[in-house]
Parts: C-alpha cells; structure tokens; sequence
C-alpha cells in the first residue's frame, strides 16, 4: 500500500503543470506524505539522485565557462595586447596561448615543458607569458629579476632566465639570481638595479590588475583563444588547443 501511495503521488506531482503544484498550498499531513513519498523513491531509485547531481553540476560547469568566455572578450586587449609581455611562439600564429605563471609554482614547472613542446610542435601559436607572483618573496624576486631582464636585454634573454628559473631547485636570492646573471653573461648590477623600478613594478602591478578582474586566483592560468582555463588542462595542453580550433570552425 505504501508503495502505490509513493508511486501515485510521485506520479501527480510529476505530471501537474510547474505553475500548479505548490508545497505551500499542502496541508501539513499532504506536505508529510508527500515528503515520505520523495524519500522513499529516492531510497528506491537512488541512480536519480546521482543523475541530478550529475546534471548540475554539468550546468554548473557550462555557466562558468561562458562567464570565463565572456571575461576573455572584455579584456582581450590586455590579455593580448599589453605591449609588455613576453610573446614567443609564432608572433603571426593563427592561436594565442597566454599563460599567468609564478616560478615557484609546481604546476608552473611541471606544465612548462609541455607548453614548450605544444608551441614548437605547432608552429602556428603564438605563446604570451604573464608574471603573475603570488606566492611570497621569492616568487616576486623571480619575477621582477625575469622582467628586468628582459627590459634590459631583450625577448631571447627573457626566455633563457625563465627557463633557468624554473630548474632552480635552491632559494631565490640576489646572490643566486646574480650567479644566473653571470652565467648568462649579463650585467648583474645593472639587472639588480633594475628589479626595484617603477618600469619592473608597473609590469607587476598590470598583471595582477588584469588577474584581479578576470578572478584569476592561482598559476598556472591558461587563455587559449576566446577560453579562460584555470589550471592545467585535465586533456592535456594539446588536446585543449585541438578542442579550440575545432570549435573556431
């Protein structure tokens, strides 16, 4: 008998218009039955709980994206365009891939390989890198010894000290930053100099306005054309820029 009475008031409440059933209009002993009923084929059927949970978080998903989306198109100028960060790749490539880093970042370093080997495997993306240091002093020593760099000496020097940076495995100090200085065979006094700037803090400071407007909150964060990704991609880094073209048609 209870069984029929879930199944029948299941039944009514599925089949009444959205507009026509109303659990405020119930009377106390109708808002307990119908609750016993809801619980009891859930109990029965609990791969529906599942299945909703499912589904919103699918909806979920598919509503930050496109708020994501949206993020890219209203600041696409100083995501693509900021006239200050480092741009590598192919600088007429048909894709862009922005990436917001910090070197003392895991992921930063564990992914770094992989962007290197996507954009020279491609050849038609054009890669641009974001200093993003959020996780203390020594992030922020890293970055602003990378900017200065490549203030003073150029895109090519850039790269080779962002590089030299992620394989660091000791403390980031002036000392340790002077000796990659030397190594490389730059001033490190002039390099030094520049690290305290108000070129080197502008840039800084651009960044993390840009993060802060988009809610980037963590390294690495991934633009790859009009999609915002935070973190790396679970598909790989190439599967996402494949998943990108596809969808640009």
């Amino acid at each position: 008998m209870k069984t029929l009475m879930t199944a029948a008031l299941m039944t009514a409440a599925l089949a009444a218009p959205a507009a026509a059933f109303d659990p405020a209009a119930m009377s106390d002993s109708e808002r307990a039955a119908f609750g016993e009923a809801v619980r009891d084929y859930i109990m029965q059927n609990p791969t529906v709980l599942v299945e909703a949970l499912n589904a919103m978080e699918a909806r979920r998903l598919a509503d930050e994206a496109e708020s994501d989306k949206l993020l890219v198109q209203t600041y696409s100028a100083e995501i693509f365009e900021d006239g200050h960060s480092w741009i590598g790749g192919n600088p007429a490539g048909d894709l862009t891939i922005v990436e917001f880093i910090d070197y003392r970042c895991g992921y930063c370093r564990r992914v770094a390989p992989e962007v290197d080997e996507v954009v020279a495997k491609d050849g038609n993306i054009r890669l641009i890198l974001k200093e993003f240091p959020i996780l203390g002093e020594e992030s922020d020593l890293a970055s602003r010894y990378a900017i200065a760099v490549k203030q003073l000496e150029g895109g090519e020097a850039y790269k080779a000290v962002h590089d030299r940076l992620y394989e660091m495995r000791g403390a980031v100090t002036a000392e340790s930053l002077g000796a990659i200085s030397e190594d490389l065979g730059f001033d490190p006094q002039a390099v030094a100099a520049r690290m305290g700037s108000d070129e080197v803090s502008a840039e800084i400071a651009s960044n993390r306005q840009l993060a802060e407007k988009m809610q980037i909150m963590g390294t690495p964060t991934f633009v790859i054309g009009p999609e915002l990704l935070r973190g790396i991609p679970s598909t790989g880094l190439a599967a996402a820029v494949e998943q990108v073209r596809a969808a640009e048609g």
